[in-house]
């Protein structure tokens, strides 16, 4: 008899989600209504985290972060969790964010946002120029949202110097708070330059060496202007190079020489000449690594931290949860619904506006999920653990899913993450297919769930068969086609190749009842100049 499925998120919500989300952008309101995406993301939370939530209502600490700001604290499932615990008060906590909100560029603020044995990935925008410091506080003051204006006042007679000490200060008391060590910095700029004048700035050229005890990754990343030209080229980023001569591109990978980071295989003198397949590979690689495998935490930033951020923090959850290694009890759709909702939508990132303008880097995350299918990307293979391989088509094995004998999880990830499930036999070998439809007229899903992409402005799915701080412990349950080019190439060309997956991968609930997960991932995305158009079953 078939179990009943204990998904919190039905297939749905996830089209919702994607329709909301492709026709305006998350912001923080005064509504006093329950905010449904974000009290979804609370329930997939809670199945395997304790965690704390800081209230952001009305946007008082950032009006394009999620109104409940959540707080990890530690697994459910750990045995030892006094080990590993990050027990906060979260009055302070939120006394923290709110003082330091002002050091970071729209007020987007470090806050952590994955949790591995006790260390945090976090999130954030780079650091404020000095004007926008000075503008924000004073808007703040005015705006009556500053309730100490003795404060404010000494800020207009201190020097620029003890400002920047203070608000940069309270900065790196979060960082500390959340012991972060590594700081990645994605800009290709030291300082943002709009109309000749310094409008951001970045760790990487604090004057006074303020965060000179980080250790500061310079890892600069394409903005989403580059990924206009990635739909340009029709969706290819194989032999796609930024242009690294640009007027405006001043930063350079500056990787520094710890025992760490040069335990990775990786010629970073070459970054230049990397495709941006390569380059995001590379810097998701460093990132897996440092992570798992480094003593402390994280802290990944852009400019404004809503668009290259969120797209490497989906990639680093999405990759650690197929290791099985976060959010363990999640389905595929869960964690799709999860880092779609909380990694991208709820801190901000402006799909209709990028859509829009064409840049489509939420698309590209999707889209680059096939290429970190491989063994390379497990950690545990990072770990240099002995693996054993097999391909995608075993993987979409009965209904799409594979248990792996003996193994504590059951394998349903990277599969997931790199195919779609085709409902076919066990034994047949399901390869990925590129269709690359240009002008077409059709939108029907070709029966072998082959991944569609087409020219291009919208989202489509299509599916197969007060208290300011609520500390969570048990609270927060989980009830609840013309001109079609079809391409099939080896492993060693393109994206479409058939990936290579270990073989104990895997999560620990199965999800044989749900054949949706490959397609939602990287089958069914598709993209048309039409508005987002619901489909059923």
């Amino acid at each position: 008899m078939k179990e009943e499925s204990t998904d919190v998120v039905v297939k749905d919500e996830i089209h919702n989600l994607i329709e909301v989300f492709s026709k305006k952008s998350y912001k923080v309101t005064g509504d006093t209504k329950v905010d449904p995406v974000a009290e979804k993301c609370l329930k997939l939370f809670s199945k395997d985290y304790h965690f704390s939530v800081i209230n952001n209502t009305v946007g008082s600490l950032c009006a394009h972060y999620p109104s409940k700001i959540v707080i990890l604290e530690y697994e459910r499932a750990c045995p030892y969790h006094e080990r590993v615990e990050s027990l906060y008060d979260g009055h302070h906590i939120k006394e923290l964010f709110k003082q330091a909100r002002f050091a970071r560029c729209r007020s987007r603020f470090v806050v952590p946002v994955i949790l591995l044995d006790g260390k945090y990935v976090c999130r954030s925008a780079t650091l404020a120029s000095g004007a926008e410091m000075y503008g924000r506080s004073g808007l703040d003051f005015l705006t009556g949202n500053e309730h100490n204006p003795s404060k404010i006042r000494k800020t207009s007679s201190d020097s620029d110097l003890q400002m920047f000490d203070r608000v940069r200060g309270q900065d790196i008391n979060i960082l500390k708070t959340f012991s972060v060590k590594y700081i990645v910095d994605l800009m290709v700029e030291k300082k943002k330059v709009k109309f000749g004048m310094n409008v951001t700035s970045s760790e990487k050229v604090d004057k006074e060496n303020r965060y000179g005890e980080f250790c500061i990754i310079s890892a600069p990343y394409p903005g989403c202007e580059f990924f206009k030209e990635w739909r340009d080229n029709g969706y290819m980023g194989e032999d796609m190079k930024f242009d690294w001569s640009q007027s405006f591109v001043d930063a350079c990978l500056d990787i520094p020489p710890t025992e760490l980071l040069q335990e990775l295989s990786i010629d970073w003198q070459q970054y230049k000449h990397w495709d941006l397949i390569q380059l995001t590979k590379n810097y998701l690689k460093m990132l897996v690594h440092m992570f798992t495998n480094g003593d402390k935490g994280i802290l990944v930033h852009c400019i404004s931290g809503w668009d290259r951020t969120p797209m490497f923090v989906s990639l680093l959850r999405l990759t650690l949860w197929a290791d099985g290694l976060i959010h363990k009890s999640l389905s595929a759709t869960e964690i799709l619904y999860l880092t779609l909702a909380y990694d991208w939508y709820l801190f901000g990132h402006s799909l209709s506006d990028r859509l829009m303008r064409g840049e489509e880097i939420l698309l590209f995350c999707f889209y680059f999920l096939p290429h970190i299918a491989t063994d390379e990307f497990s950690v545990q293979s990072l770990r240099s653990t002995k693996r054993q391989k097999s391909s995608v088509g075993q993987d979409i094995a009965a209904n799409g899913f594979l248990r792996t004998t003996g193994d504590t999880y059951s394998k349903e990830v990277r599969k997931h993450l790199s195919s779609v499930g085709s409902g076919g036999s066990s034994s047949g070998s399901a390869r990925i297919s590129v269709e690359r439809k240009r002008n077409s007229s059709s939108s029907s899903l070709s029966s072998n769930g082959s991944f569609t992409i087409e020219p291009c402005s919208r989202y489509f799915l299509q599916y197969e068969n007060d208290e300011d701080v609520i500390d969570e412990q048990s609270d927060v349950s989980a009830q609840t086609s013309s001109n079609c080019t079809l391409l099939q190439t080896t492993p060693c060309q393109r994206s479409s190749s058939p990936m290579m997956v270990p073989e104990n991968r895997g999560r620990q609930s199965s999800l044989s009842d749900s054949p949706t997960c490959g397609r939602l991932l990287a089958g069914d995305i598709r993209v048309r100049e039409s508005a987002v158009d619901r489909v059923g079953l």
